[in-house]
């Protein structure tokens, strides 16, 4: 059996294939890289940053304000990043949702390191993080971001029109939903 890659102190969950992390600042190389390589990829939905100012700012979002968690999937053969998924939007109380975002880089596109990812993540929402409701927005003509979603156990709630200006316009979204309920939190 190969020698797998020392784990980073910050692992939050681990699968079969992959762990999730949080963003730490020695990752701007590696993660705008990789945003760099995969522009086709997330265009016309997705616009991460794609150098290490932007990316100081964008991962410092989510330790400086209470309302976001952000996490790293990192393959779990070379610990290498393949891909990001963040909570925005965070509201405890009686509502306790967030909003998720989320992509794949384009070398880990169609490996099912995504799937694994977001559903580790979906499990640490609704236990350490006390949540109850996750939601997806996701432009329709979005495929492999509606194919994920299925795949992780989230369901279709509705359209929303107009619903997010994203590269210059205002983008119709299908709204996606997972609750705590709908999750087996063992698997």
């Amino acid at each position: 059996m190969p020698d797998l890659p020392e784990r980073p102190g910050s692992v939050l969950a681990e699968g079969s294939r992959t762990f999730v992390r949080a963003y730490r600042p020695e990752d701007a190389d590696e993660f705008t890289s990789r945003v760099r390589e995969s522009q086709e990829l997330y265009r016309p939905w997705l616009f991460p940053p794609a150098d290490a100012e932007a990316y100081a700012g964008y991962a410092g979002r989510f330790t400086e304000d209470p309302s976001r968690e952000g996490y790293l999937v990192c393959d779990g053969e070379d610990g290498g990043i393949a891909g990001f998924v963040n909570i925005n939007n965070i509201v405890h109380g009686a509502f306790r949702c967030g909003a998720l975002g989320y992509g794949a880089f384009a070398h880990a596109a169609g490996r099912g390191l995504m799937t694994e990812g977001l559903g580790l993540v979906v499990r640490h929402a609704f236990g350490p993080l006390g949540l109850h409701r996750l939601e997806a927005n996701v432009q329709p003509t979005n495929t492999a971001s509606l194919a994920l979603v299925r795949r992780v156990g989230f369901r279709l709630e509705g359209y929303s029109p107009d619903f997010l200006h994203i590269d210059g316009a205002w983008r119709d979204h299908e709204r996606w939903a997972i609750t705590a309920e709908m999750v087996d939190r063992d698997c």
